[in-house]
């Protein structure tokens, strides 16, 4: 499996060819759809989309961390960060194919008890 990274472009190609739109057309959905969920998670605002998951904006306080060359401590100070939650379902279908409990995530395992043969 190649690691192929999807770019808006793609995104954009992708809804002109099942849309039917034009490719500005296409090109300005995507932007405004982007554009909504930046400025929800701007406001701070957690973004879920069904089936797929969650955009959290959480907040970080100041803490002491430590420069790994020189040991130093250093103040890092409070901000904001963005996190993804993906959903069960989305989860599931990433899973799927990967020979795993689809159900869990969990490998699979050759027998039930555990103890093997």
């Amino acid at each position: 499996m190649s690691a192929k990274t999807v770019t808006r472009a793609d995104l954009c190609e992708a809804v002109y060819q099942r849309l039917g739109l034009s490719r500005t057309e296409s090109a300005a959905l995507v932007e405004l759809v982007l554009k909504e969920i930046t400025d929800c998670l701007e406001r701070g605002e957690t973004v879920k989309l069904s089936s797929f998951g969650s955009f959290v904006v959480r907040k970080k306080g100041q803490r002491i961390g430590r420069n790994p060359k020189t040991g130093k401590e250093v103040p890092i100070s409070p901000r904001r960060v963005m996190v993804f939650k993906p959903s069960a379902i989305l989860k599931q279908r990433i899973n799927a194919d990967s020979g795993g409990d689809a159900a869990t995530g969990a490998p699979a395992t050759a027998g039930t008890d555990g103890a093997g043969a």
